[in-house]
């Protein structure tokens, strides 16, 4: 193992090649920053997600980015010219892709070597935890590895998934005492407390829950953290602030789950500063790559699952667009489908898409809830896996309804101005 400089380690980069980096939280920030002080790179591919800086570097001629989940990074990257191409996949099947594309440099984040060698990989484990075994398993491949002290030493499951690394198998150290990404929470809105007392009665004691990032979670964790009840189990694709607050009110004890008992379950985390301080060294909390997870088979297995996420317009047939704007990549498909499957397999698991009722576009008032998908929109999520839609104006049940049913449901909980003309278009489909 060598010990370099953020420089030295980003020479290492030759200027035809090949990089992988993990999702968000994962990525190693001062590496990349030093990538972008050259300007001799003629043709490096880079598969990621989830950018948490605007690295310079991929601004750069002859470098291409390839993205599974577009953030606020990615939207501005390609919007100004960066060759940024989103990579249509769940979030599972970024392990392929990058075992497809086998990075010659494989780059990631993680705690410092402990007493013993090993190197926790932090905050991330996700897709990229077999890339990086075989990087360093292989000598024509180099292993980065930026060892920041801030990052919490989170653990797995030994011995099939240790969530770690030991310097015996690292190629290049890069010391960094950056600040850690921080991702506070979103203040809760009137119409989120409003969708949040609609869900609060899905979820029973003992249910094993997955929530996603926003408002919304954010104002449900915060309802059942303060609330009567408890007993909880964790299985979710983040860990959020949210989450730790249920853990600190004694609501999570995981002892009901009927997968992975006595553990919360996640596969990256994101969040404040107390959350990390919350998380290093927390046995509670065990990090597992992506398509353990995320798998809808072990999901299902959780007793009473209830699953939370968003979506950002429905159309009456009850197709979920969640990751484009019209023609624009947004976000990405992540564990969207996955999560929401679940609840087909137990009559006791429950799956909740919650948005608001409308949203404004170009100063007009327009219904989330769509007669039909405009030209064009991609569906993240298709009908047949829906179970439960939630606006602030109540759910909308569709398990086992027909489309006509499912259809005046969903007009049932659009915003009062949509409601007759979505009833109306409702009464037409069969």
């Amino acid at each position: 193992m060598q010990v370099l400089t953020p420089t030295e380690a980003a020479a290492l980069v030759r200027p035809h090649d090949t990089l992988g980096i993990p999702l968000g939280p994962g990525q190693p920030p001062e590496f990349l920053h030093a990538l972008g002080e050259r300007d001799d790179f003629e043709d490096v591919t880079v598969f990621g997600a989830l950018l948490i800086d605007l690295y310079a570097f991929f601004t750069k001629p002859g470098v291409h980015y390839l993205s599974g989940f577009y953030g606020p990074a990615e939207r501005f990257l390609s919007e100004t010219g960066a060759d940024v191409q989103f990579v249509p996949s769940d979030f599972r099947r970024f392990t392929p892709i990058a075992e497809r594309l086998k990075p010659r440099v494989v780059a990631t984040l993680a705690a410092p070597p402990d007493p013993d060698g090993f190197c926790s990989l932090s905050l991330h484990a996700g897709a990229t935890f077999h890339e990086i075994l075989r990087a360093a398993a292989d000598p024509d491949r180099v292993l980065v590895v930026e060892a920041n002290p801030a990052a919490p030493r989170t653990l797995g499951l030994k011995p099939e998934y240790p969530h770690r690394v030991h310097v015996d198998q690292i190629d290049v150290l890069v010391e960094s005492d950056r600040p850690l990404f921080v991702l506070p929470d979103a203040d809760a809105s009137e119409i989120d407390r409003r969708i949040a007392a609609h869900v609060r009665p899905y979820i029973t004691d003992g249910a094993t829950l997955q929530t996603g990032i926003g408002g919304i979670p954010s104002t449900i964790t915060t309802m059942l953290a303060t609330d009567d009840g408890g007993d909880y189990g964790i299985h979710s694709e983040m860990f959020t602030n949210g989450l730790m607050r249920l853990h600190k009110a004694g609501k999570v004890s995981n002892a009901r789950k009927g997968q992975y008992v006595g553990m919360s379950i996640t596969t990256f985390a994101a969040g404040t500063e107390e959350l990390y301080e919350f998380l290093d060294g927390n046995e509670e909390v065990r990090f597992l790559p992506v398509e353990v997870v995320n798998s809808p088979e072990i999901v299902s297995k959780n007793r009473k699952m209830v699953t939370i996420n968003g979506a950002i317009t429905i159309d009456l047939w009850g197709q979920a667009v969640a990751d484009t704007i019209g023609s624009k990549q947004f976000s990405g498909i992540g564990g969207h489908e996955d999560f929401v499957s679940v609840a087909g397999f137990e009559l006791e698991d429950r799956s909740l898409l919650c948005l608001p009722s409308t949203a404004t576009v170009g100063g007009q008032r327009i219904s989330r809830i769509a007669a039909e998908l405009a030209a064009g929109a991609v569906v993240t999520t298709p009908r047949h896996q829906l179970d439960l839609v939630v606006t602030e104006y109540g759910v909308a049940s569709l398990r086992g309804r027909t489309v006509r049913e499912r259809a005046i449901a969903l007009a049932g909980i659009a915003h009062p101005d949509f409601h007759e003309l979505l009833l109306a278009h409702a009464g037409t489909l069969r």
